[in-house]
């Protein structure tokens, strides 16, 4: 397609670039006092910088977009009777100049009626300098609009990133995220499936004829092995591709359809989702917003369309209709799983530390339940300290003893934050309790503890006492109350139980008991 442009990902810029200047905003500034006297009067018509030059040819350095200014040293007494000013204005538009300004002073009283005429002649806007604006004052008018205009821009972008975040955790995210972004980017926006068919649009009115060729474009960013079993415009299968093999696919292309700008983006997960775009215009941030639409898009495709994403899900409708826990685990994996229990060493985590998380430990399975992050992860992955994070570890189990290995988990956790550990694992290894039979140890350990039975803060109060070797300090952090609170419980348990917690006999067989119950 002629125009088309691909943008590949290693070169697309973080931050929208500097917008130019419009040349009718350096002249409304009132401080500078510049007039057009030749050329266009045209509102389109920017600046990308100012340079000074005094160069009878000024063509090898310039970059295009500039104005130009100069104090006409260079001109020659009887440069107008000659060609001096057509070939001087010829370069500086062969160059790609923007605009000339000339400065009355200290070389000229007027600008030469010559240059004038060659200005109006081979279109080039020519302003007129007072002697009271330097150069160096245009200049920095020049980047003082610049930055206006970068500081607007960057606000465009940042508050287009925030209602795209926003859109995305509606309960229509797909079709929430296009408004948003057609809304942004003041035309409109279409999510292409595998096959090349609109899934969804949102937007103003297109004509259909520039429709057309955004889909034709979005097939230039389809994956091949996508592109080439989509059908084309009549229905037909395209064709596959040979035997040499492909240059890589790009991730994005532009191109423009008449007056409309037609933008592309493939989404990430790979699954032949494109994400289009229509403009009437294409101002400078809009890559960067479109961008992140497709980000978000990405995610949003590929959970729905990804085994894993569909596997959850299908787990999840299992547990609530009733499935146990044992049938519903090999939709998530094989093998045996790890529950993690962490809580943050600053403030209360949020939805975006708990995805980080599980990110961190390679599982999607998160659940944020107050101030704690639980982390379901599969028992081959070794689960290690996370910065500003205490974690506990449960020792690997099947799905029947899930919720036993998420008590391990949170005494785990409780203990790291005792002794300010930052991981602490189950304890797993056999030890002298194993050699009573289950049955008769929780039989006893019942009986033991039936005073507390209907008392579980007791109880845990214990638990955690026990563990921490009868230190009331660590026990309150481990719990997040007071050390007197610790002491009174422990002494009520002590009063129920009938018990001398002093005795270390007493203390190991309420252990053993309290790990059996």
């Amino acid at each position: 397609m002629e125009g088309t442009h691909t943008m590949p990902e290693t070169i697309t810029p973080a931050v929208p670039p500097t917008p130019p200047v419009p040349l009718q905003a350096l002249l409304a500034r009132e401080d500078l006092a510049l007039r057009q006297i030749a050329g266009p009067e045209d509102p389109g018509t920017v600046i990308h910088w100012a340079h000074t030059s005094e160069m009878a040819d000024p063509y090898p350095y310039l970059l295009g977009g500039e104005l130009l200014l100069t104090a006409g040293v260079h001109i020659p007494e009887a440069a107008g009777s000659g060609t001096y000013f057509d070939d001087y204005v010829s370069r500086i538009v062969a160059a790609g100049g923007a605009a000339l300004g000339f400065g009355l002073a200290p070389v000229h009283d007027t600008v030469p009626r010559a240059l004038v005429a060659a200005c109006e002649r081979y279109g080039l806007p020519l302003l007129e300098v007072p002697p009271q604006t330097t150069f160096s004052g245009v200049a920095r008018a020049v980047w003082q609009l610049m930055a206006q205009a970068r500081l607007a821009e960057l606000r465009r972008v940042t508050e287009a990133q925030q209602s795209l975040a926003a859109a995305a955790s509606r309960p229509d995210p797909v079709p929430s995220v296009l408004r948003q972004l057609a809304q942004r980017l003041g035309g409109r926006a279409v999510l292409y499936g595998p096959d090349g068919t609109e899934i969804a649009g949102a937007g103003r009115e297109t004509p259909q004829s520039a429709l057309a060729a955004l889909a034709e474009l979005a097939g230039v960013v389809r994956p091949a092995s996508r592109a080439a079993t989509a059908p084309d415009r009549t229905g037909r299968p395209s064709p596959s591709p040979g035997s040499a093999v492909a240059p890589a696919t790009p991730t994005s292309a532009t191109d423009t359809h008449g007056a409309v700008h037609l933008a592309v983006y493939a989404l990430g997960a790979g699954e032949g989702f494109v994400l289009g775009v229509a403009t009437p215009r294409r101002e400078p941030g809009d890559h960067t917003i479109a961008s992140v639409a497709a980000v978000l898009l990405s995610l949003l495709t590929g959970e729905q369309q990804s085994g894993t994403g569909a596997a959850r899900s299908s787990a999840l409708v299992r547990l609530l209709l009733g499935a146990p826990p044992e049938e519903v685990a090999p939709l998530l994996g094989p093998g045996e799983w790890l529950v993690v229990r962490a809580r943050p060493e600053a403030q209360a985590p949020d939805a975006v530390a708990a995805s980080a998380l599980g990110a961190a430990l390679g599982s999607p399975l998160v659940d944020l339940a107050g101030d704690v992050v639980r982390v379901l992860v599969p028992a081959d992955r070794d689960p290690g300290p996370q910065p500003g994070w205490t974690l506990g570890v449960s020792a690997a189990t099947g799905p029947r003893e899930w919720p036993a290995a998420d008590s391990q988990a949170a005494r785990a956790l409780a203990r790291a934050r005792a002794t300010r550990t930052p991981l602490v694992r189950h304890a797993a290894r056999p030890a002298l309790e194993d050699l009573v039979p289950r049955a008769d140890a929780e039989t006893h350990a019942r009986t033991l503890l039936a005073p507390l039975a209907e008392r579980p803060a007791l109880a845990e109060t214990l638990r955690i006492w026990l563990s921490l070797h009868g230190s009331w300090d660590r026990t309150a952090v481990a719990l997040d109350v007071h050390r007197n609170t610790v002491r009174q419980r422990i002494a009520r348990c002590a009063a129920l139980l009938a018990a001398d917690l002093d005795d270390p006999d007493v203390r190991m067989e309420l252990w053993f008991a309290l790990r059996r119950s």
